[in-house]
Parts: C-alpha cells; structure tokens; sequence
C-alpha cells in the first residue's frame, strides 16, 4: 500500500458526515461539533434522510444526493446499515471511510458476518477504512476534527495511533491539561481493512510528523 493511497483518509479536501444531526448528546451531533469547530477549510457536507437540515446545513438524504464524491466519509449509523453505505460510497467515487459504528465482530457471529460484508463492499469500489469501532481522525495541521473525541488537541508534531478509542479519548483529556499536541490522532479500532503499517507508512513520510506513540492491544 503506498502513501498516495491512504491520503484521502488521513488528508482529505472534503467531508461527508453520514448520520450527522444537531440534537444535543447525539453521536452525530458530537462529530458535526468537532468538524464545525476545528477551523477544516474543506467542504463539509450531511447526509441524514429524515431531516431537510442540519445545524442551519443543508442535509441530503443519501450519499447518492451529494453533488459531488467527497473524499473522506464518516459514518456514525447502526451497524445492519452500514454495508450498504459502504457501497453506496464506493459506488459515488469516495475513496475512504471512516467507520465509527460498533456492533460488528465484537458483538459475536451476527457483527462479524456485517463486518465481513462491509470489508467486501468496500474492497469491490476500492474504498479504503478504519474501523469499526473507531473514535475517529484528528490532522491539526488541515484544522481536521473528524472524531467524537472530547474537543480538539493542540497542535504538535507527535501522532497519536490507537486501536482502543476509550484510551485515545482518555489520553487527549491528559494532553489537553499538560499543552502536549499532535499531529495527527488516528483511531484504527477493529481494524478491519486499513492496517497498522499503512499508517505507520504514511506517518513516517509525513511532514507534519516527529515523533509516533502507539497503544496496540
């Protein structure tokens, strides 16, 4: 896998909030917060098929709507509709996905068999992911929050990578008090398709980059 192939995950020019909403406490309205308030120049779009608007945005009702193929997909819905979205994507020429939904392996036979259909889908479009089970994607240095993580980090030259969002989460909040920044802070969770030496690739050939932590269960 070459850097070139995974730019479009850990440095995309546009975004499409999948399950993006505006009501408080909701998934989708933490992630549409992060995006909205970590200074991301690209075009930011919505997609949820019951409301017209979103947070005063326009909304479209599928991926299908979108006027054009985003790079970055983030998807925040209930795992059984996932490897539709995932093809629906793949089919409208976007390139990468981050999976936040869980419910997948982790929730036994039933999980692992959508997880396996989604891997599937996915590598049909060649369409790239992280996750499932993903806390998200942080690039201070394009003002990228595309995460549920809590706020958003300084900017530094160290990259965080972690396949336990619980502990990435819990070592922003320790990062936040001490002035420590990132980079990056790229959540990989189950794993399923992009893997570890993709990222560390892309990591040590990124300009933006120092120095890489890893937390690796």
């Amino acid at each position: 896998m070459t850097v070139k192939r995974i730019a479009a995950l850990l440095r995309p020019s546009s975004v499409v909030l999948v399950g993006a909403s505006d009501t408080p406490g909701t998934l989708g309205d933490v992630v549409r917060r992060n995006l909205e308030d970590s200074g991301f120049e690209g075009q930011v779009f919505f997609v949820n098929p019951t409301h017209e608007a979103v947070s005063g945005q326009p909304a479209y009702r599928s991926v299908s709507d979108l006027p054009l193929a985003p790079d970055l997909a983030v998807i925040l819905t209930p795992a059984a509709t996932v490897p539709d979205l995932v093809d629906e994507c793949g089919r409208k020429g976007i390139r990468a996905a981050v999976v936040v939904s869980a419910g997948f392996r982790e929730g036994g036979e039933a999980g692992a068999a959508l997880e396996r259909e989604m891997r599937q889908r996915a590598r049909r479009h060649g369409l790239r992911f992280l996750g499932p089970n993903s806390l998200g994607v942080i690039r201070t240095d394009i003002g990228l929050n595309a995460s549920c993580g809590p706020g958003h980090p300084e900017k530094g030259r160290l990259a965080l990578v972690s396949q336990s969002g619980a502990l990435c989460a819990a070592l922003l909040d320790w990062a936040r008090s001490r002035r420590v920044g990132f980079s990056s802070v790229i959540s990989t969770g189950v794993g399923s398709d992009v893997r570890l030496g993709e990222i560390l690739d892309y990591l040590a050939r990124d300009p933006a980059t120092d120095s890489i932590m890893l937390y690796l269960e």
